[in-house]
């Protein structure tokens, strides 16, 4: 029986998808794997048996990251499961700040009692005449499962739409409209950019990434767009540049201390992925990806990790399935599979993969093997960080 700890409230939906093998118990401990939202965990200690921590969501930067792997923890993420809600709330920011219905709407109500309601709003409705969307340009930075859909969604409503990253996946590709142009150069896209909007991971590379200089290379009165991570913007030159006229609106997802009471800043309570389906949908990801892991060993969506698959596993037909996590340096592969020779232990079908810093090897062997004899002969290697047996 493996033991799940969820540190959030999680939706049922996912929960339910841990089966008869699986129990949730308070005590984090003893916990196997662990369910988590925004839950902070930069300082926690984690106890030798926990295998696996899932996100539900895609922002990992509450999760210790580096003490995670160092311990052969996986941490998981649901990249896409919240992108339509993200996506939807982007649009329907643009189109509120566009049509200034926020202060339209503060403005209606102030009327309550008024008599002659219809008329005043007859004589005083050109106060929030705005702007269409159509026409406009967007610039849209990073193009993961969220930025391809909002790129998409803009394009459908009208906006000319450029996107940029640093790279561009074969998914991103098949998935954004093939009348987007793509761009390796920020800077000539932002000159002429009615709206920025940034769709990237918040990690040490892309941290304020949104600073002075960027805004320097911004088009005179364009919006910028945040709806991944405050982190990635610098607050003081976002409030000068407001101030001074280079931007003319800030709409965030993020309400921080810099930015409250600031004038031309939409805020907005961190709702992009505040829907029942995006809930329910990364909860469903978060535990398929879990148990996957703990039952098979295969990895999908590690963020700390690569993704490594073995293939189904069937226990009880008399074959272990050794899982390995170490540290990706020369010869750590002769070392795994000649330590297993020397045990007499026959390696049926094997897989090792790398991401650069880490690497998993998985390994089926045909015979009944005992964790602790296996861990007995590994764990002492200082390029091994973690050693379990599945049968």
């Amino acid at each position: 029986m493996y033991k799940i700890k969820t540190l959030n409230k999680i939706s049922p939906v996912g929960l339910k998808k841990f089966d008869e093998n699986y129990s949730f118990t308070e005590d984090i401990d003893e916990a196997q794997g662990i369910l988590v939202r925004s839950y902070n965990m930069l300082d926690m200690e984690f106890s030798d048996n926990l295998l696996a921590i899932a996100r539900a969501g895609a922002g990992v930067n509450n999760i210790p990251l580096d003490k995670c792997s160092e311990k052969g923890i996986v941490v998981f993420n649901t990249p896409g499961a919240n992108a339509n809600a993200v996506k939807e709330l982007v649009i329907g920011s643009l189109i509120a700040d566009a049509r200034n219905l926020h202060q339209a709407m503060v403005w209606v109500e102030s009327l309550v009692g008024e008599s002659d309601a219809a008329s005043i709003v007859e004589k005083n409705k050109s106060r929030f005449a705005g702007k269409e969307l159509k026409g406009k340009t967007m610039c849209v930075i990073g193009l993961g499962a969220i930025g391809v859909i909002v790129a998409n969604a803009a394009e459908a409503l009208g906006m000319k739409v450029v996107g940029y990253a640093p790279f561009m996946t074969v998914s991103a590709a098949h998935d954004m409209s093939n009348t987007i142009p793509f761009v390796t150069d920020v800077n000539s896209v932002l000159k002429r950019s009615d709206y920025v909007t940034i769709h990237v991971p918040a990690n040490a590379d892309t941290a304020a990434m949104v600073n002075e200089e960027f805004i320097s290379q911004m088009k005179k009165g364009s919006t910028l767009v945040n709806f991944s991570r405050d982190k990635l913007v610098d607050e003081k030159a976002v409030v000068d540049a407001l101030e001074s006229g280079k931007l003319r609106r800030y709409i965030t997802d993020f309400p921080t201390p810099k930015i409250l009471g600031t004038k031309k800043v939409m805020i907005i309570p961190h709702l992009g992925a505040s829907t029942e389906e995006a809930e329910e949908n990364c909860a469903c990801a978060a535990a398929d990806t879990m148990t996957e892991y703990i039952q098979t060993g295969n990895i999908i969506n590690s963020v700390n990790f690569p993704a490594c698959d073995l293939g189904p596993f069937i226990p009880g037909n008399s074959i272990s399935r050794i899982c390995i996590l170490n540290r990706n340096i020369s010869g750590m592969l002769g070392i795994i599979t000649g330590k297993l020779a020397s045990m007499n232990v026959n390696i049926a079908r094997m897989i090792n993969k790398s991401n650069g810093r880490f690497a998993c090897t998985m390994i089926d062997a045909d015979s009944d093997l005992d964790e602790a004899f296996i861990k007995e002969h590994f764990i002492q290697n200082p390029g091994i960080l973690s050693v379990r047996v599945i049968k």
